[in-house]
């Protein structure tokens, strides 16, 4: 089989065919459905940190790096006093720390360039390597079987990365719909493979920033890896079929496309399902909060128990600027309603808002993830 040939960018075929278009036109109206329902809530903040977090979960669990949604957000409220026992959460945190920091990054800057794409990494991986400058990297399944070979030389990765950039953040280099640049944008990105580790994770990561640069969405909350998770088998079948061809693959690149466009649709529908779940909540503790507490009510209230699902006495003193056994007293308060649960580990209380995790547990569980030998990223430096 002759070796890959990554192609530069735009690819000289004609992508949107009848079949893409029909697919794109259920993608984009599901994703515009999604852009609208998240303007229902008030603070965007909530949005950003509780599906940040759930994109972080299911992103790591691709690379086979699983946690519960109980550690996941007891970790990430320890994660605040810089405290985090579990290392599957903490590699789970250090993604949703890697994908708001790119956030930041595509808002402020208006671009998704190498040098973001590398901060990403870098904050992702916590090291400094860059790009890769040495041979020996091989892509291979966990019996050992090695299924494909990137770019072994830096100025080839350079080269493409440098293309890559131009495709994403220049307009005029192609027309296509941004939906069917995203396909290609992940596909030619995994193929370059031009970080020693981390290279999955932060090709998830682009595909949502993606949408943000180019207006698809405001906020970073379509992601596409509990989708890839649960069609894992598919996922590399389709991704390696295009380099199998290598030449003359319009065919295999179409399936690519109409695979990543499903995806779009299917997580645009789930993800505004959850989000109108999310706004129901607020609206529901809302009618509760404000005659438990009276004039003693406060929106940032609200607004804690919605960006922490785990909470803590501390988190409402500094947030709502109030003491300590005044915070004590209204959490407590809550528990008595049935709205929070209280729950103590070693010296720590935690206050979990139980109908926002039974939620996130019915989106979990609401697909079964299909078996399938992993690819794993191995650098055997020469």
């Amino acid at each position: 089989m002759d070796e890959y040939k990554i192609p530069l960018l735009p690819l000289s075929y004609d992508l949107e065919t009848k079949t893409v278009l029909k697919q794109l036109n259920q993608a984009n109206r599901r994703l515009a459905e999604l852009k609208g329902v998240a303007l229902t809530i008030p603070n965007e903040n909530i949005l950003v940190s509780t599906l940040t977090l759930q994109e972080a979960k299911d992103s790591s669990e691709v690379e086979n790096i699983v946690t519960t949604q109980d550690d996941l957000y007891q970790g990430a409220a320890e994660s605040l006093s810089d405290f985090v026992a579990n290392a599957a959460t903490k590699e789970v945190l250090n993604y949703r720390e890697a994908l708001q920091y790119g956030f930041h990054l595509v808002k402020e800057k208006g671009v998704l360039t190498s040098s973001v794409i590398k901060e990403i990494q870098k904050k992702l991986e916590h090291n400094s390597a860059g790009f890769r400058s040495l041979p020996g990297t091989t892509l291979k399944r966990s019996d050992g079987k090695t299924v494909y070979t990137p770019p072994q030389d830096k100025q080839t990765i350079m080269e493409l990365m440098d293309n890559l950039e131009r495709f994403i953040n220049d307009e005029s280099v192609s027309d296509l719909d941004p939906l069917v640049k995203l396909a290609i944008v992940h596909h030619q990105f995994e193929s370059i493979h031009p970080f020693y580790d981390g290279n999955g994770r932060t090709g998830r990561i682009i595909c949502v920033l993606y949408l943000v640069l180019t207006g698809c969405l405001d906020l970073p909350i379509l992601y596409l890896s509990r989708y890839i998770t649960h069609n894992k088998g598919e996922y590399y079948q389709l991704i390696q079929a295009i380099r199998d061809k290598n030449e003359d693959n319009a065919t295999q690149w179409e399936a690519w496309i109409l695979f990543m466009l499903k995806g779009v649709e299917e997580t645009a529908i789930e993800t505004t399902r959850l989000v109108k779940g999310i706004s129901k909540l607020m609206a529901e503790f809302k009618t509760v909060l404000r005659p438990k507490f009276g004039k003693q009510y406060r929106h940032e209230l609200l607004n804690n128990l919605f960006f922490h699902p785990y909470t803590k006495v501390e988190f409402l003193e500094k947030e709502l600027m109030v003491s300590r056994s005044t915070a004590t007293r209204y959490l407590n308060a809550l528990v008595g309603t049935g709205l929070l649960d209280k729950i103590t580990i070693g010296r720590a209380h935690y206050y979990i808002n139980i109908p926002l995790m039974n939620l996130f547990l019915s989106v979990s569980d609401s697909h079964s993830a299909n078996e399938v030998l992993p690819i794993e990223s191995v650098s055997e430096i020469l």
